[in-house]
């Protein structure tokens, strides 16, 4: 059986990869990998988003749980961080959240968090993949009285809601800001959050219909929110992706502040006021070149892991690191949260320029970006594989590595979560950064499009 978990659990078009049958599998064998030596009912908490099938994925998730005796607390519609909060909130055994993220409707996607409120290691995925491919120990269905029983988490946002507004000692009184919700699950917290801590809020794509998740919206879309803030003079704006784990925003001029630019900006803070711990950040390959020279410029210690917000809180559990996070918005606050969280970054940056008194435009000129130019190229299950061992693709990749010399940078890579190789570059002058990738996009495609 191919993995089954990706760098973001497991993922797939619903109903065709991603079924009922395998979320009731999935549900099972993951009760019975992470409750093993666990009291007689454990107990589970089940998010999801707002797309079409996470209603029916999340029904077949709890009924697998429910089949071996797990109690579930549902949640509903929730944010994936307010599932790894809740976790521990209610006590629970684990937490699972039915989302695909970024991703377009028709998919969808399940991840498991573990009874601390972390991702699970791939260890436990993989016990839980040769369950559900009959080459491990089988679940033992129960009866009767021994059954799961189901509850609805009728608490859970503003429970969720009430400890983020914990994490900032400032309110956000007196700010206007915009907040773009993606139609997804920050369309059922986010107003609620900001409007209690203050803000006057001008809500955008908060109208979920179980297609519009994501759709020329959200961090993924994020145009016309900075439009939006130009246009009516906002102090700031924010927007999330479907599942609200990460964060992008925009300035009060209506500039993009990417991931990136969010961390270099609560990094000066956090240093100034002792909260960096061991004056260290951490980010990934795919982190701007100007961020790194931020660090060096600002004395701080930067390390660069792989994509994937899951590779960068383990670097932050291994050495008690405090602050990390990825240009997408993927930004870990570890003082306050096991997994990145798109309405606690953004809480964090605008408290940040309600306590300063400074614009959200000053504060983000602490770090200049290179110009970067990202290629997605589609491609077959085949071609990914045969992406790896390319001999005309691992030349081009050598030629546009000299092209891009010292001033630049070259990351080809392919997606853990969608059907494409990633080709970014970077340089100092914007034409070469676009030839070099436009050029070896050109290679990866002719390579691999037809396979």
């Amino acid at each position: 059986m191919a993995n089954l978990f990706g760098t973001d659990g497991i993922r797939g078009i619903a109903n065709k990869d991603l079924t009922p049958e395998l979320a009731l599998s999935v549900g099972r064998a993951t009760a019975t990998v992470l409750t093993a030596n666990s009291r007689n009912h454990p107990k589970f908490v089940v998010g999801c988003d707002t797309r079409l099938s996470s209603g029916m994925l999340s029904s077949a998730v709890i009924a697998g749980l429910c089949s071996v005796g797990a109690d579930v607390i549902d949640l509903g519609v929730i944010p994936t961080p307010a599932v790894a909060f809740l976790v521990g909130k209610y006590k629970a055994d684990a937490g699972i959240m039915i989302s695909a993220s970024h991703n377009p409707f028709e998919y969808n996607g399940i991840k498991v968090f573990s009874g601390d409120g972390y991702k699970l290691p791939d260890a436990l995925e993989e016990e839980i993949e040769n369950i559900i491919a009959g080459s491990s120990k089988r679940h033992v269905d129960v009866l009767a009285a021994d059954v799961g029983k189901v509850e609805k988490g009728d608490n859970a946002v503003q429970d969720y809601v009430s400890y983020l507004k914990s994490t900032v000692p400032y309110s956000l009184d007196g700010m206007k800001i915009a907040v773009d919700c993606s139609n997804g699950s920050a369309s059922m917290t986010a107003k609620k959050l900001f409007t209690e801590l203050g803000a006057e809020c001008f809500m955008l794509n908060d109208c979920p219909d179980g297609i519009n998740i994501n759709k020329n919206c959200g961090s993924t879309h994020p145009e016309a929110l900075c439009a939006f803030v130009k246009e009516h003079g906002l102090d700031a704006g924010a927007a999330f992706d479907g599942d609200a784990d990460r964060c992008f925003c925009v300035d009060d001029q209506g500039y993009l502040i990417d991931g990136d630019n969010i961390m270099a900006i609560c990094a000066t803070d956090m240093k100034m006021r002792g909260k960096l711990h061991k004056n260290t950040i951490v980010g990934t390959i795919m982190t701007n070149l100007g961020f790194v020279k931020f660090c060096e410029e600002n004395d701080i210690d930067f390390i660069a892991t792989k994509v994937g917000d899951r590779y960068v809180l383990e670097q932050m559990l291994l050495e008690d690191f405090s602050l990390g996070g990825e240009q997408s918005g993927h930004i870990i606050f570890r003082d306050f949260a096991t997994t990145g969280d798109g309405e606690l970054t953004a809480i964090q940056l605008l408290s940040q320029v309600r306590r300063t008194g400074k614009k959200l435009s000053e504060l983000s000129g602490c770090m200049t970006k290179f110009p970067q130019c990202m290629i997605n190229v589609t491609v077959s299950p085949e071609g990914k594989l045969a992406y790896y061992t390319d001999p005309k693709i691992k030349r081009a990749q050598e030629a546009a590595r000299e092209k891009l010399g010292d001033d630049g940078r070259l990351v080809l890579r392919a997606s853990g979560t969608e059907p494409l190789i990633r080709v970014m570059t970077e340089h100092k002058d914007t034409r070469v950064a676009e030839a070099v990738a436009a050029e070896l996009a050109d290679v990866v495609r002719d390579r691999l499009s037809s396979l």
